[in-house]
């Protein structure tokens, strides 16, 4: 499953949720489709944190700069519209 690009895991998972949501399914069938979504859950996780190290990689070859966390990010941006 590791070799599914980021962009089909997702359409997948979509997919799945979908199915799921819907509540036809009989409960083997669901827990089936439910173990497929963590896996696709995942591996998106891994080719983000993936894309990620790349991300950061690259921009510390060219001018030494690191990614901040995300939330990190949000959180001084909220304090400084207080």
């Amino acid at each position: 499953m590791s070799d599914v690009s980021l962009e089909q895991a997702i359409q997948d998972l979509e997919r799945i949720v979908v199915e799921l949501e819907q509540g036809d399914l009989p409960l083997e069938q669901a827990l089936e489709k439910f173990e497929t979504a963590v896996k696709l859950s995942r591996v998106s996780q891994q080719k983000l944190q993936q894309a990620e190290q790349k991300v950061s990689q690259l921009l510390q070859q060219q001018d030494g700069e690191t990614l901040a966390p995300f939330a990190a990010e949000a959180d001084n941006n909220q304090a400084s519209d207080a």
